[in-house]
C-alpha cells in the first residue's frame, strides 16, 4: 500500500504497519522549568489552560515541583526540581526550559519497554508501579534524541487526578479551544535526521509518512531537512528536523547552539477555530511570528477558496497551506522562553494531513527576521 504526499514522492503508508509497542496515544508532555509556579500562571493566562493537579512539599514530594495543565485532550506538566542533584536541575542548567518527557500512554508498561529495549532503545527508567491511595500505574521510560525521555504509561481503573503522587489543585482557566497535541518536532544534529528516522522505525515501529529536503524548506540565507515519523494509527507524529548547510546561520543551528543539543523544537496544538483561538491568544499576550502583507498577495490564487474571510486571515498573519485532500491554517509563536528554543504552532486542518509546505519560505522568512534581531542569523 502506498500514498502520495505533499513533496509528491511515494511511500509506504503508515497505516500498513503494525504497532510494536501498542502506543495508543500522547499521554502527556512534560517540561522542566525554572520556575514551574510562574510558567504554569503563563501556560494558564497565555493559552488558557486548566490546572488540574499538583505535586510538590505539600503533597510529600521533596524531589520536585509539578503542575498538571489541561486543555482539551492536552496534558502538560510543569516541573521544577527542588534539589541540586536532581537531572531536571541538571536539565535546565544545560538547556534552560524545554521539554524533557514525550509520555506515551501504552497497553502495557512492562511490555512496550521490554520490547523497544529488545529493539535497541536506551533504557532510562525501569518498569515500576506508582501507587496511592486512587490506584496503581505501571510506568518505565526510554531514552530518545538528546535528553529527551518517552515515558510508557499503563493503567486500567486508575481513578486520581492525574497520575499517583499528584493530589487534585483545580484552577478553571479561560479555554482559547486548544483541541489536541497534533504533533512534536524535535531538531537534531547535521547528519543524525535519518538515524533518528531509523530509530523511529526500528524501536518504535513507526513509518516514514512525509520526507522534506533543503529544496522544499529554504530560503536566500539558511535551510533545513525533516522526516516526519508516525504510529500506524497517524495519531502520534513527531517530525525530525537536521540543518542543511546555507548562507548563514538556520533556525535549527540557532536552536542546537542555545539548547546545547537536539531537543524539542515545537509543539503543535490543533484547534477547531483557528480565528477564534488566535485572536484570544494574542489578547492574552501571546506573541507569534509576523507574516509580511505580500505573503496574502496571491494566496487565494495559490490555495483556492477557503471557508474562513481572507481579511481577518491577513489581519491575524495566519498561513494557508493546501494538498490534495484539503487545506490547513497554521501560526508559529514566538520562543516562550529568553533562549531561542522552544515555540508553538497553532494549527486547524480542514482535511489536510500535511505540514504546511507551502508556508515554508515565508515562515522560514519571518523566524529569520527575529534571528537577525537576536544577532544569530
Amino acid at each position: 500500500m502506498t500514498a502520495t504526499v505533499e513533496t509528491g514522492a511515494t511511500v509506504r503508508d503508515p497505516r500498513a504497519g503494525k504497532n510494536p509497542l501498542k502506543i495508543r496515544n500522547i499521554h502527556h508532555v512534560e517540561l522542566c522549568a525554572g520556575n514551574a509556579k510562574q510558567s504554569a500562571f503563563y501556560y494558564r493566562k497565555a493559552f488558557g489552560f486548566s490546572q488540574l493537579a499538583y505535586s510538590g512539599l505539600e503533597t510529600g514530594n521533596r524531589e520536585t515541583t509539578s503542575y498538571v495543565l489541561s486543555q482539551g485532550k492536552i496534558r502538560f506538566v510543569i516541573t521544577s526540581p527542588l534539589t541540586e542533584g536532581h537531572a531536571h536541575t541538571r536539565h535546565i542548567g544545560c538547556h534552560g526550559d524545554g521539554v524533557i518527557d514525550i509520555a506515551l500512554q501504552v497497553e502495557d508498561a512492562d511490555y512496550a519497554f521490554n520490547e523497544a529495549v529488545r529493539r535497541g532503545a536506551r533504557p532510562a527508567v525501569e518498569p515500576h508501579d506508582a501507587a496511592d491511595q486512587f490506584g496503581v500505574v505501571r510506568r518505565a521510560a526510554i531514552h530518545t534524541y538528546g535528553d529527551t525521555l518517552h515515558s510508557f504509561i499503563s493503567y486500567s481503573d486508575y481513578k486520581g487526578a492525574f497520575l499517583p503522587g499528584f493530589q487534585p489543585a483545580e484552577i478553571a482557566g479561560q479555554s482559547a479551544g486548544l483541541l489536541l497535541v497534533d504533533h512534536i518536532v524535535g531538531n537534531v544534529e547535521l547528519g543524525k535526521m535519518n538515524v533518528w528516522a531509523d530509530w523511529y522505525s526500528s524501536v518504535m515501529g513507526f513509518s516514514r509518512y512525509i520526507t522534506f529536503d533543503d529544496k522544499d524548506i529554504s530560503t536566500e540565507y539558511s535551510a533545513l531537512m525533516s522526516i516526519v515519523m508516525s504510529d500506524d494509527n497517524r495519531l502520534v507524529k513527531f517530525p525530525i528536523n537536521e540543518p542543511a548547510p546555507g548562507r548563514k546561520k538556520s533556525q535549527i543551528d540557532e536552536y542546537l547552539e542555545w539548547y546545547r543539543g537536539p531537543g524539542v523544537q515545537h509543539i503543535a496544538l490543533l484547534c477547531g477555530d483557528i480565528l477564534s483561538t488566535v485572536s484570544q491568544l494574542k489578547a492574552n499576550g501571546v506573541e507569534f511570528l509576523t507574516v509580511p502583507d505580500s505573503y496574502y498577495a496571491d494566496l487565494e490564487h495559490r490555495v483556492g477558496g477557503i471557508e474562513e474571510p481572507m481579511e481577518e486571515i491577513r489581519k491575524l498573519h495566519i498561513l494557508v497551506d493546501r494538498d490534495q485532500e484539503g487545506y490547513l491554517l497554521q501560526l508559529f509563536t514566538k520562543p516562550v522562553q529568553d533562549r531561542p528554543t522552544m515555540f508553538f504552532e497553532i494549527i486547524q486542518r480542514k482535511g489536510s494531513r500535511g505540514f504546511g509546505k507551502g508556508n515554508f519560505k515565508a515562515l522560514f522568512e519571518s523566524i529569520e527576521a527575529e534571528q537577525a534581531k537576536r544577532g544569530n542569523l
